[in-house]
């Protein structure tokens, strides 16, 4: 689609999302094994045929700008670009990035001179499939002139989302940033089919932050207003003044915006047929291809789990589980309920037996560990006999090599864990 270019929000500090955030930002986390978070919006835009697409940065962006250069290359008769346009300070814009809309109004310089039609703004963070070819044909056969995507969602979710109410069939009347509980009863909205059988009832429309805008309507709200976020302000504005629809997607979608979320996006992967399907042959996802070889399994035991390649599993039991590329685990260990994200390069022979001097563990799991119900960032390292179970039952607790977020324990990224250890 020539007429539409992308822009791609690379996210905050994403504090919510410490430790895996301590050294990345939140569309930097690895996902799914091999995937990075990024590769999500940025392959919906691909199989949706926009190929001109910006990715906003700020914070701790140094991987997340790496894995975009390295990943997203396009040949000289394509036309199109992934680029990163990084924080910047200058003359004109002395401060940082204040929100989402201040960043798209600080980068209106470099995508002003596009030729296209249509700007489509996306989060880096959530986890969903859509052809952006329909929303915007959505967008032209309605008149709007500004086009919210909005997802169905009960009340017991709706506070922590932009909710939106609705008049006749898509035209938004009123938008709520995390309203309150005695603000919902207004902004009740039933859209049939919306709700499955033993569900809660969905009878609100939470915004997935994805906005589609005229390009010169968009230059023209930025350079007009002193709003900095999108749905908190620049939006709720747009209400009030524009002519707002609402695009309805009744497909699977979810914010990764906690530990929690993280990890049962994560574990839905292992189901039979998981909601997100990596497997869809018109829609891939894209992300950097490693020429690893395939991973190697001695006397292993594994139940509905995802294995990556180029993985070393020894006599391991695996069960509801994702391990990531390049992980080792050793003989007798279990591995349950648990996302292990492996390592960024394998050791060689000789840096194993200098581990083995200094008694320091290879990077990877030891034998005869027991993890459950955890999270093992890359190029951590577990020794023998390491039991990673939350045996207090700790909703929180902080530690110079783990994390206890929500119950799940997190061993951040190139943690020691020494021969022994119960957590």
């Amino acid at each position: 689609m020539d007429e539409v270019l992308g822009i791609v929000m690379g996210g905050g500090r994403g504090q919510r999302l410490f430790p895996l955030t301590k050294e990345r930002s939140k569309p930097a986390v690895p996902f799914a094994g091999k995937y990075r978070i990024i590769d999500i919006p940025i392959s919906n835009c691909l199989n949706s045929r926009i190929n001109k697409i910006f990715v906003l940065t700020q914070f701790n962006s140094a991987s997340l700008n790496k894995h975009v250069v390295l990943t997203y290359k396009f040949d000289m008769f394509n036309g199109g670009f992934v680029d990163i346009l990084a924080a910047e300070q200058t003359p004109d814009s002395p401060d940082w990035f204040q929100g989402t809309a201040d960043a798209v109004r600080q980068s209106i310089k470099h995508f002003a001179r596009y030729d296209v039609d249509y700007i489509i703004v996306l989060s880096g963070d959530q986890l969903y499939q859509m052809d952006f070819r329909k929303m915007i044909k959505f967008h032209e056969d309605s008149g709007a002139e500004i086009t919210v995507a909005a997802i169905p969602v009960p009340a017991e979710e709706a506070g922590g989302f932009g909710i939106m109410k609705i008049r006749g069939e898509h035209q938004v009347s009123a938008f709520r940033e995390k309203p309150k509980p005695d603000e919902l009863a207004g902004l009740r909205c039933l859209v049939p089919g919306a709700t499955a059988p033993g569900e809660s009832p969905r009878e609100f429309l939470a915004s997935m932050g994805i906005y589609v805008f005229p390009k010169e309507l968009l230059i023209r709200l930025l350079s007009e207003s002193a709003a900095v976020d999108f749905g908190k302000e620049l939006i709720p504005e747009a209400v009030q003044k524009h002519n707002v629809h609402a695009f309805i997607f009744k497909g699977y979608w979810t914010d990764i915006g906690t530990i929690r979320s993280f990890y049962e996006a994560n574990l839905g992967l292992t189901t039979t047929l998981p909601q997100f399907n990596f497997y869809h042959a018109h829609a891939p996802i894209y992300t950097h291809p490693r020429n690893l070889s395939g991973s190697k399994l001695n006397n292993c035991s594994v139940h509905q789990s995802v294995i990556t390649e180029g993985c070393i599993l020894n006599g391991a039991d695996v069960k509801h589980s994702i391990i990531g590329v390049r992980s080792r685990v050793g003989a007798g260990t279990t591995i349950k309920n648990s996302i292990v994200m492996g390592a960024d390069d394998y050791e060689t022979t000789r840096q194993m037996e200098e581990n083995a001097a200094a008694r320091a563990p290879n990077v990877g799991i030891g034998n005869h560990c027991t993890i459950i119900n955890a999270i093992i960032d890359k190029n951590a390292r577990i020794g023998d006999n390491v039991s990673i179970i939350n045996a207090h039952n700790l909703q929180e607790r902080d530690e110079d090599n783990y994390y206890i977020r929500d119950g799940i324990i997190v061993v951040p990224k190139g943690a020691q864990i020494k021969n022994g250890t119960v957590i």
